[in-house]
Order: structure tokens, then sequence, then C-alpha cells
């Protein structure tokens, strides 16, 4: 068999893998999704900076600023489901009284982006299997740090966004105070709030809950 037909092959193979995921997971296209939130108003995506008009937003992949190094949004927004937006606003509330405020990364990501993601990554302990899906699939997570309401700069935290360095961790130590302090404060405030940190990434947050919410592959422009 020549090359070319063993790799043509080979992706039809994927192809069909990847579409008996979707199926055996009832990944919801924007027909389900409008009927899932028809019968629960708390299932709708609500766009983060329309609800909460105060926090700044950072959206990598809508540039090639991200380890794909290339866009993979082609609109610079972020979503998540109703509840998850309240929590972040009683977030920004509590960090106000600081002088803190909010810069998020990611929300909601449709899930035809995670199988990107997972075909492309060289570490695949930094990106959501599709057999199983990403709680961003479902809207129930989010990407962030801190700012300076003052400056908008970022606060110092262990590593950049979307770093696959063993800094990223969640409990990693061997770091300066300040920036350990930073990190703490921003899991302390998720926390109080109903989100738990990843293990292996400082950023990424996910809401208490997610899995009442079903996995979603609905593009922006259709929001």
């Amino acid at each position: 068999m020549r090359y070319p037909a063993l790799i043509l092959l080979l992706f039809t193979v994927w192809q069909l893998s990847a579409q008996n995921y979707r199926d055996s997971l009832h990944v919801a296209g924007k027909a389900q999704y409008l009927a899932q939130v028809s019968k629960d108003h708390n299932k709708a995506l609500v766009e983060i900076k329309k609800y909460i008009p105060a926090i700044q937003l950072d959206i990598r992949y809508a540039t090639t600023d991200n380890f794909m190094h290339q866009r993979m949004y082609t609109q610079a927004r972020a979503f998540t489901r109703l509840p998850v937006a309240k929590a972040l606003m009683l977030v920004m509330a509590d960090l106000k009284e600081k002088g803190l405020g909010i810069k998020v990364y990611d929300g909601y990501r449709p899930y035809a982006v995670t199988e990107k993601f997972y075909e492309k990554a060289s570490d695949k302990h930094f990106v959501a299997d599709p057999k199983k899906g990403s709680k961003h699939n479902r809207g129930c997570a989010l990407d962030l740090s801190l700012i300076d309401l003052k400056t908008g700069k970022e606060l110092e935290m262990p590593t950049s966004f979307d770093s696959f360095s063993p800094k990223a961790a969640a409990d990693y130590t061997a770091l300066p105070q300040q920036v350990i302090q930073n990190r703490e404060l921003l899991k302390s405030v998720m926390q109080s709030h109903g989100f738990k940190v990843l293990s292996n990434e400082w950023w990424h947050f996910d809401f208490n809950g997610w899995q009442n919410f079903e996995l979603l592959d609905v593009p922006f422009n259709q929001l």
C-alpha cells in the first residue's frame, strides 16, 4: 500500500472514531442546545463581557498567541452558563474590595476545538480527551487570572497562560513567595464561590455541578 493511501485510510478511521465519540457523548448542536435552554434557563450560555462589563478579556485562542500557534476562534468572545456567570460576578465583587479584578482567557469552548487541540497537542496531559469531552465544552470551566484594577496589569503568577511547565501545577512550591500568594488568593476566592482549580493548571477552574450540563458544539457566531 502506498503512503498516500495509508494516510487517507488512517484519516478516515480517525474521522469515524471522532464521530463515534460525539454520538456516544451526545454532543449537542445548536438545535439541541436551544431545546435544552427552553426547558431550563440556567443552561443558557451568556456572554461574559455583557454580563459583567468590568471584566477584562484576553481571548488567546482568537489570536496566534497560544500553544497551537493559530487562531482557533473566529471571534474574541467568552461565554459561560448562567449560574457560572453569576458565581463569577460574586468573585469580582470580592476582589474589587482588594483593588483587584479578573482577566478571562477562555470560557465555553466548542467540542470541535477540543478535538483539534487533542489532535495537535504535544503533551496530552494539558488537553482534554475528546473521548470524555472538556468542562469547557459544557460551559462550566474558566481560564483566568488576577489583575490590578488601577494599572490593569496582571499579577505575577507561576507561569504564563497555557504553559506546559511543571510550574503550572496548582500546588507547585518552588516559587517566589509573592507569586505563591497571588496564586493562592486566586484559588481561595474562586473556591469560595463554587469553583475548583485543575491540579496541573493554576489558571483553570471548573464550576461545581458541571455534571448537570451537556457537552456542546455550537460556534460563537451562532450564539
